[in-house]
């Protein structure tokens, strides 16, 4: 059961996503994932930090044989996306001729996703798709091929699984947004 109300720094956050509701919607990815990958061995390539939760709770629910490497890039000051992308620690496997899937724990603005497919899609994989935890198709700023889609919400700031508002909050199972 979530707690009633968190604060984090100088902002409330109420219940919004239980960790059930996730865990359901990770499961329907998992199962789509094993499906459209059975017989292959797929890279996913997470980034972090928001995605660590995510990752583990999909790779553990895979049915399929897969590798799993990280990625950390930054977007965000504060609450807001600050429009740059940089790379921080990159990706140190060999990706071409491999089928990637990137692994992000939300996509609103698609900066950094549409960065990443352009870094990744440079490296000459196979096939590259990716699989977002939440999408928030109103914020999208860039046309993005996303395959696997957790849940489609609305443009509120989200905290919880993984997701952070200046570093606090990751911690949480369940999924808070700001008041």
């Amino acid at each position: 059961m979530p707690q009633a109300t968190i604060s984090l720094h100088d902002k409330q956050f109420s219940p919004y996503l239980p960790a059930r509701q996730i865990a359901e919607s990770i499961q329907a990815l998992a199962v789509r994932i094993s499906q459209d990958y059975a017989g292959r061995q797929p890279l996913f390539v997470s980034v972090l930090n928001g995605s660590f939760m995510f990752t583990s709770d999909l790779l553990k629910e895979l049915t399929i044989a897969c590798e799993v490497a990280f990625i950390r890039v930054a977007s965000y000051a504060g609450t807001s996306s600050t429009g740059e992308v940089k790379e921080i620690l990159g990706l140190q496997e060999d990706v071409q001729g491999r089928d990637l899937i990137i692994v992000e724990d939300i996509v609103d603005t698609g900066h950094t996703m549409r960065a990443l497919l352009d870094l990744l899609t440079a490296k000459k994989p196979a096939s590259l798709a990716v699989a977002t935890l939440f999408l928030k198709p109103e914020c999208l700023q860039h046309e993005l091929d996303i395959r696997y889609v957790g849940l489609e919400i609305p443009n509120d700031f989200i905290v919880g699984f993984g997701l952070d508002y200046d570093g606090l909050g990751r911690n949480y199972p369940d999924v808070y947004k700001a008041v």
